[in-house]
């Protein structure tokens, strides 16, 4: 897979034949064949290797937080998303972009985050009607405002998005009689 990982952000996936990906891993074709049944099959075990990868720094941002910290456990999960983002650009773009793949896995990205906000909603610190809504509506927000600030052609200030970014999710579920007091980046 790191082979086949290399030579697709290298090559692209059109181009990179079976024969480059057993080369470059130092094995056999029929070794190949053995694990995957198409350079295609690779690229859908590489992207739900980035998902798990992606997950786990989510989880372990939002682990350093407090039990009851609520809002920090939320800006903690946007900083590691937005950053999970940037720092793997190419690699996100090759597996969500490059072909369709097969999506019969679950999405554990979006299951974690609306468990989340169903018990900070159920702890009364969120104001949440509908936990897989509105994780949907903030996971997609944030890679939106990623792909735009991208696709600006200026360089991403990483810290200021990250921090506009933990704003906005904050104050999207929170009760409307608090006052928000949205956390900084890097909590």
């Amino acid at each position: 897979m790191n082979a086949a990982q290399e030579l697709f952000l290298k090559l692209g996936v059109g181009p990179t034949t079976v024969e480059q990906i057993t080369a470059g891993a130092g094995v056999a074709k029929g070794t190949f064949y053995l694990h995957f049944q198409s350079k295609e099959a690779v690229l859908t075990a590489l992207r739900v290797r980035y998902v798990l990868a992606y997950q786990a720094r989510l989880e372990a941002a939002v682990d350093k937080c407090p039990p009851g910290d609520w809002n920090g456990k939320l800006a903690a999960w946007a900083a590691a998303g937005v950053a999970a983002y940037l720092d793997t650009v190419p690699l996100h773009d090759l597996v969500f972009h490059e072909f369709e793949t097969d999506d019969s896995h679950p999405d554990i990205v979006l299951e974690y985050l609306s468990a989340m906000l169903q018990r900070g909603a159920a702890s009364g610190a969120w104001a949440v009607e509908d936990p897989r809504f509105t994780a949907i509506y903030l996971f997609e927000g944030l890679h939106g405002v990623i792909d735009d600030a991208l696709s600006a052609g200026k360089p991403v200030r990483k810290t200021q998005l990250i921090r506009k970014v933990q704003q906005h999710c904050v104050r999207l579920v929170a009760p409307l009689d608090r006052p928000v007091n949205p956390p900084v980046a890097g909590r």
